[in-house]
């Protein structure tokens, strides 16, 4: 039996958490056995592919909020000088030219609003002032070339 802990006791210490918990969720036949396929050809048991999953999940979102906040606060600091010192590339349409990058930090698809986890292949949109504007896909960059 556990005991609980009066309020005025401190929380347990951050460490190796004692015991795992079961979380029970219900989920479509299809989402199933896309599931069973992928912890089969990765040679674990689901359990541990949907444990990594959301581990992942919650550090990517959290990531790229933090990042989107970052990038919102400079953007807001720099447009005012950027209009003042050279012309604003204001679509995708107006780019000169598209450079290919390995992500350094999370971004947004400008086309397709995928998110581009920091280490991903992607591309930057160069304005002809050599102001960069935008950040594309890999998918949306083999569009663009078509």
């Amino acid at each position: 039996m556990t005991r609980k802990r009066p309020a005025t006791e401190p929380p347990e210490p951050d460490g190796p958490e004692k015991k795992e918990r079961v979380i029970h969720t219900r989920v479509p036949e299809s989402l199933e056995a896309q599931l069973r396929q992928r912890a089969e050809d990765l040679g674990i048991s689901v359990s541990n592919l949907v444990r990594n999953v959301l581990g992942h999940t919650f550090g990517l979102v959290g990531g790229v909020v933090a990042d989107s906040h970052a990038v919102a606060r400079a953007a807001r600091g720099a447009r005012a000088e950027a209009a003042a010192t050279t012309p604003a590339t204001s679509s995708i349409d107006d780019v000169l030219g598209w450079q290919p990058i390995m992500l350094g930090k999370n971004a947004v698809c400008a086309r397709c609003n995928a998110l581009l986890p920091r280490g991903t292949d992607a591309a930057t949109g160069v304005g002809e002032t050599g102001a960069t504007r935008f950040v594309i896909c890999q998918a949306c960059l083999q569009e663009l070339r078509a």
